[in-house]
């Protein structure tokens, strides 16, 4: 049996190896949505039954361990992003992204946290997907108000807004989908051209990059106090 756990396979992964590294990411998501992505990595390591030094061997930096647990979730944000500039109405492309991010955000809980993360310029290579991913947003943004469908003085920032509150709504009504998806359908209908009925206040100095996200308990009253 010993021997059996040893043996390779195509990708030259160890078959413990692998199963170690299933063991991580389940853990991971799991301490994540009842902790925060700020939860020290040694609770990760004893809920996947693994030693602290086998967590740092598949997974040497906590930025690291929350991507790969949320590795899945980010590939559908990014596919949504590509097939909503590909779809021949682009109002249609930007409610199913905004539908799509937000649905991720309601069925994992550790995931509004991990999505924030994923953008900080922590190696030139996230750097690059960050500027991707503002540059085909801004993208669909200006397709969406050519159409005459998406109101003319929306801007790409107000899709921040929308998963920061989204967010909030979330972690405080975990298990509430009703409430998630009726504070899409507000929103996305506010955003349409035909219910703009004045000029919205300037714009928020927000972008991917500088996503506001509070995941300690102690620096949340702190940001409450200030």
């Amino acid at each position: 049996m010993a021997e059996s756990s040893r043996i390779t396979a195509r990708d030259g992964v160890r078959a413990d190896a692998r199963r170690n590294r299933e063991r991580v990411l389940v853990a991971a998501r799991a301490v994540f949505a009842e902790h925060g992505i700020d939860a020290p990595m040694a609770t990760v390591a004893r809920r996947a039954g693994v030693g602290v030094a086998t967590l740092y061997r598949h997974f040497p930096t906590r930025d690291a361990l929350v991507r790969g647990a949320f590795a899945r979730q980010m590939e559908t944000c990014s596919r949504a992003l590509t097939e909503a500039l590909a779809a021949p109405d682009p109002w249609q492309g930007f409610q199913q992204l905004v539908e799509t991010v937000c649905a991720l955000q309601r069925e994992e809980r550790g995931f509004p946290a991990a999505f924030v993360t994923a953008f900080p310029d922590s190696t030139p290579e996230h750097a690059q997907s960050r500027r991707r991913a503002e540059r085909d947003l801004t993208t669909l943004v200006r397709r969406a108000q050519a159409s005459g469908s998406l109101r003319a003085d929306f801007h790409p920032s107000d899709l921040t807004v929308v998963l920061l509150a989204h967010c909030a709504l979330v972690t405080a009504l975990p298990d509430d989908g009703a409430a998630s998806r009726r504070l899409v359908a507000y929103l996305l209908q506010s955003f349409r051209a035909d219910a703009a009925n004045g000029p919205l206040p300037p714009p928020a100095a927000l972008t991917l990059r500088n996503l506001p996200m509070v995941t300690d308990s102690s620096q949340r009253q702190r940001h409450l106090r200030g």
